[in-house]
């Protein structure tokens, strides 16, 4: 890479400045190598780093892609609505209410509403989910190092995917979640045989009154140990919850509380609703400008 390039940094769910997940994103109009973005994405080592490729739509949308420190990805949540919030403020009107991406995925679309405090409130529409295989609560337990009793196995731990795939494991306490543990060597043994390498915890007791639901996110495959909010994940379990009737509905709307045993306390909002078998997901979140500069 011979020229500069402009780059931003936004946060991403936070309640407060730095307390989401934070995202770097690239101006990449003069295209960079695969091997040159992954390069960019591994010295930020942030969970996911974004390359706009052009400050012009096409076929409706905005080229962008997703890299971890450890490859590309296909998809996940709050690099979508972290590069939809600059796609605007750059190269949008002020009053635009929409931004496509396009993504390795396929196009997803973010739209823009103002929230009770006068903040724009993004909101994503996520692929429709697939359901792959379901685990034994043995194995995960040793897995997270929990017991068996602290399963909730009325529900199945299941892999389901809009995009990115998660492994979601029901808890029946928030104690049982702050007390989770991933083990490695039970970690590597498991995720060998599976497509889905990214594990969600989650239990029915919010982290305060404004949650529904408790989530912790564990993509070490993809070099982080915990993540602090996950939008991919969040709309994987929103999926999971209304497929298997959580609260005896076919829609949801809530909050869920993710990132508070890291120190970083995310808030992420959840719709989804089952109508004549296809299932509708919506993850959303505030994002916050935190710094822009010039990449050698």
């Amino acid at each position: 890479m011979n020229h500069k390039m402009k780059f931003f940094i936004t946060d991403v769910f936070g309640q407060r400045k730095y307390s989401g997940n934070q995202l770097a994103t690239f101006l990449s109009f003069t295209p960079l190598s695969d091997k040159e973005m992954q390069r960019i994405a591994r010295e930020v080592n942030y969970s996911e780093t974004t390359f706009i490729m052009s400050d012009k739509p096409r076929n409706g949308g905005f080229d962008v892609r997703i890299f971890t420190p450890g490859g590309e990805v296909d998809f996940a949540g709050h690099p979508t609505l972290g590069t939809a919030f600059l796609i605007r403020k750059l190269f949008s009107e002020k009053e635009t209410r929409e931004v496509t991406l396009n993504l390795k995925v396929g196009q997803v679309p973010v739209s823009f509403q103002e929230d009770a405090t006068g903040n724009d409130l993004l909101w994503m529409k996520q692929i429709e989910p697939t359901f792959g295989k379901e685990f034994d609560e043995d194995r995960l337990a040793r897995v997270i190092g929990l017991h068996k009793e602290d399963m909730d196995t009325g529900w199945p731990i299941q892999a389901v995917s809009t995009g990115l795939p998660h492994i979601i494991v029901p808890l029946k306490t928030l104690e049982a979640l702050k007390r989770v543990s991933v083990l490695k060597d039970e970690y590597d043994k498991l995720i060998d045989s599976t497509e889905a390498k990214i594990i969600l915890v989650f239990s029915p007791e919010g982290y305060t009154d404004q949650h529904n639901l408790s989530v912790r996110v564990f993509p070490i495959y993809y070099g982080i140990s915990e993540d602090p909010a996950t939008g991919s994940g969040n709309g994987c379990l929103a999926g999971y919850l209304v497929k298997h009737r959580y609260w005896g509905s076919e829609s949801i709307d809530i909050k869920t509380g993710q990132g508070h045993e890291i120190y970083r306390p995310s808030l992420i909002y959840l719709r989804a609703k089952e109508q004549e078998g296809h299932i509708e997901i919506s993850v959303g979140g505030r994002v916050i400008s935190i710094a822009e500069g010039w990449w050698d």
